[in-house]
This record gives structure tokens, sequence and C-alpha cells, in this order.
């Protein structure tokens, strides 16, 4: 007797778990998302106003400052103005190159702000010949071969292309002063590049394709095909084969950036859209999916240098989503997902503590840039 009511109830389950009507109350429940809207970011002249604060407060500020040198002997124990004469500010030497880029693309953006002259001024006082080749004997030291390889030298040529596309007077005078190092990274690029076997897969500085990136927009734009070349070969090398990337494993704690998307922003570049819509398909097939969320990093403490980098992270996935939705119509719903990541963390920007407003301004621009382009 036992047995058979069991059978019955058995009989029941089956019958219960194939009945369409249980199905479609399933389905329902799983796909019907709501999703809230976040409205797209202002950049107005109010905005650059204020952001221009974060890199006025820093660039002349010598310390605190973490140097990331190698010492040869004690002759080069000296304050980190002696070598590095513009970029000498902001905490350190990949922030105070941050801050001239920030300051570069608002003046250039919003002439009239209302410390133009002011950042001006500084600009023509800093990048000088002089202090520029003192910056390139330092680098020109073997010992300082791989000095902030590659995220500092990816910055110093966005810094350098954005002067170069800048249609200004004192732009070109600045670009020339500075091109004597932009032409020292461009050479350590060529040498590195060859003999890196494998790409560094992480959400911070040494990412590579992040250093990729920057390097590959600054070889297009002045035309250096012998680095574009170079890079779009190293690229495929490193990323064409991969699939699945698990970006439910992001971040990690110190993440400023993310390791799946700088993937996607630098193969957006090297392959053709037709390639890259293939590609993607098989790295990050969720993407696709119009109901797709991604939660935000959530910063629980801004005064540790190391937990605010999460700010970071909701910028720079940002600007890759912005950048997706702008050029595929099938990802124009991660606009909404870069909006909300901005929504967290760009109210706390301006009057931030210094750990995060040494740096933070300049992931917000470029965020905020890509979205407005």
């Amino acid at each position: 007797m036992k047995n058979h009511l069991l059978y019955i109830f058995s009989a029941l389950i089956v019958i219960s778990c194939n009945n369409p009507s249980n199905k479609n109350s399933e389905i329902s429940k799983t796909e019907v998302v709501s999703m809230e809207k976040f409205e797209d970011p202002s950049f107005t002249l109010a905005e650059a106003n204020k952001l221009i604060e974060l890199p006025l407060h820093c660039v002349a500020t010598e310390y605190p400052y973490k140097p990331g040198e190698v010492l040869e002997s004690e002759a080069d124990l000296v304050e980190p103005i002696k070598v590095h004469p513009i970029f000498y500010g902001c905490f350190d030497w990949h922030s105070a190159v941050h801050g001239y880029w920030s300051m570069v693309t608002l003046l250039k953006q919003f002439p009239d702000m209302d410390k133009a002259e002011e950042v001006k001024n500084i600009l023509q006082e800093k990048i000088t010949a002089e202090n520029v080749a003192t910056e390139v004997e330092y680098f020109k030291k073997p010992i300082n071969s791989s000095f902030e390889r590659t995220y500092g030298w990816a910055w110093l040529l966005k810094l350098a292309e954005e002067l170069h596309n800048w249609d200004d007077p004192t732009a070109r005078q600045l670009e020339e002063n500075l091109k004597p190092l932009a032409d020292i990274i461009i050479t350590r690029y060529k040498e590195f590049l060859p003999k890196l076997n494998y790409p560094i897969r992480v959400g911070e500085h040494s990412n590579t394709a992040f250093g990729l990136t920057f390097a590959y927009d600054y070889a297009k734009t002045i035309g250096d095909d012998e680095l574009k070349q170079l890079i779009e070969k190293r690229a495929k090398d490193f990323y064409l084969n991969d699939i699945d990337c698990p970006i439910t494993w992001e971040p990690s704690g110190f993440d400023f950036l993310s390791p799946c998307l700088e993937e996607i922003d630098i193969m957006q570049r090297v392959l053709s859209k037709d390639e890259f819509l293939n590609w993607i398909d098989a790295f990050l097939p969720e993407l696709a999916n119009e109901n797709y969320q991604l939660k935000v990093g959530e910063v629980s403490d801004r005064t540790d240098g190391k937990l605010v980098h999460l700010d970071g992270l909701n910028f720079s996935r940002a600007w890759v989503f912005y950048a997706l939705a702008r050029d595929y119509p099938k990802y124009k719903h991660l606009k909404n997902v870069a909006n909300e990541h901005l929504a967290y963390s760009y109210p706390n920007l301006v009057g931030d503590s210094y750990e995060g407003g040494h740096w933070l301004g300049s992931f917000a621009i470029l965020a905020l840039n890509t979205l407005h382009k």
C-alpha cells in the first residue's frame, strides 16, 4: 500500500512539472525584470568648473607622494620634484599625468572655464622643454626601463594625444615640448610588447589591455603605423581566442579596471565591426541581453586609498559600456548600466578625500567624454 501511494504521489509531481501553465509561470518569473532607468549625466561648463578643482588641487601638491622608482645608489635619494619637475604632484607619477590630461581636456572643451587662465599658465610653466628633458633623463637610465610600465606610459601618451588634438597655439608648443618623453615611451612599448608572452589580466595598473588601448589611440592619431600594427598583433595574440570571460568574479577588492571589459575596449579597436561582434558574442554573450545588469562596485571607505579604487572601476566600466552602446545598436541598453555606475560614484567625486580626489576626476571625465562624444 505504501508503495502504491508513493507511485501516485510521484506521478502527480511529474504531471505538475510537465504542465505548460506551470512552465509559463516560471518563465514569466525569470524573464520579467524591473529595470530602473538612470538619466544621462550632464557634462556642462558648470561641471567643468567643479572638475577642474581636482587637478588644480593636486598637480603642485608634493606630499604625500608615493615614489615608484628603484634606487640604484644613495645618489637617487632625492626629492621627487628633482627628477620629475612636471609630474611630481598628485601622490604619484601616473596620477600627476592624469591631472595634466584632465586640465588639457577640460581647457580644450571648456575654454570659458572660470580658471582657464590659471590652468593655461600652469601648463606653460611646467611642460617646458627643460623640464621634459629632466623627465626623459630619468627614463633613459637602464634601471628605470620598467618605470610606470605600462599604466603610466599609457596615460603619458593619452596626454600627448590630447595636446595633438587641441587646435590652439599653446597646444602646439606644449606638444612639441612633450614629444621627447612621448617618443621614449613609444620606444619602451616597442621594446617590451614583443617580449611579453602572456597578458596581465588584473584590475589594477599593470593590466595589459588598458595599456594597449591608450597606446593604440595615440599611434592611430599620430600615424605611427609600426606601433599600431604591433599593438594589433599583440592584442590578437593575447585575446582573440578568449571565451566566456567570468565577469561575475569581478570586482576584486582593489579593482579600478574590469579585466573583462578592458579586453573589450582594446578588441573593439583592433577588429573590424563584424569580427568584433563575433568575438564579443563568444567572449561575453550575456551583454546582449536587454535585461543585463551589473552591480556597481561598492566603496566602504573613501579615505582608504585602495578601497576607493572601486569608484574608478565604476567610471572605467562606464566608458566601455558607453562606447558599446554608441557604436552597436544591439548594446544600446548598456548605456543605462553605465549611467547607474556614474550615478553611484560621481556625486562623491568633488569634495572627496585626497585618496580618491587626486586621480578619480580623470576617470570621470573620460567616462563623460565617451558618453557625449
